[in-house]
């Protein structure tokens, strides 16, 4: 593996791609910002949290599917790998695209924070700003830290224009294309 630095990956996202095919399945693998991260196992708040919003999505948008970690392709500069939490698409979207998928297609991606370490880096700034360089036109980050979620939308020159921060237990709206209202009061069940 070459070293990394700031103007090199620690690895090639094909080396990645290798020993994420390997890796044992409890432990989930990335490639964000050149380097090779491990996702966090999640707890039973954060799948809670991801099912709850799986039945809103269902249930306001029949026609799509919440991909659950289902591996992308980000950043085309350093070729960053990603599983977001939710990806949501069109049915049929990722048919015969092999584990690491492009974006194309992909409406929303959803990031619930873990309590670990690296979430603000990872969740709040890398995950972000490489699915705004993928032209994901939606990103919703639910904080566990600080019981909020933001929509994040506009993705132009590999940062989102627009932000919206909202209290859980507020009725949080999600623009076009996505087009769905959470109203988020349940979250608190969470908190």
């Amino acid at each position: 593996m070459t070293p990394r630095t700031a103007d090199r990956p620690q690895m090639l996202a094909e080396e990645f791609e290798q020993i994420a095919r390997t890796a044992p399945e409890t432990v989930r693998l990335e490639f964000i910002n050149g380097k090779l991260e491990v996702k966090p196992v999640p707890d039973g708040d954060h799948d809670e949290i991801v099912m709850w919003l799986l039945r809103r999505c269902i249930q306001q948008r029949p026609e799509l599917n919440l991909y659950l970690e289902r591996g992308l392709r980000i950043e085309k500069y350093r070729g960053g790998r990603a599983r977001p939490d939710g990806s949501l698409a069109p049915e049929g979207t990722f048919a015969g695209r092999g584990e690491w998928a492009e974006p194309d297609g992909v409406l929303m991606t959803v990031e619930v924070t873990s309590y670990d370490p690296d979430t603000d880096r990872r969740d709040r700034v890398e995950k972000r700003d490489g699915y705004a360089e993928a032209g994901i036109p939606v990103y919703l980050l639910v904080d566990r830290d600080d019981h909020s979620v933001t929509v994040y939308s506009e993705p132009e020159g590999g940062t989102y224009r627009s932000r919206t921060t909202r209290p859980y237990g507020a009725v949080v709206e999600i623009p076009d294309p996505v087009g769905i209202t959470l109203r988020t009061e349940k979250l608190k069940d969470y908190a």
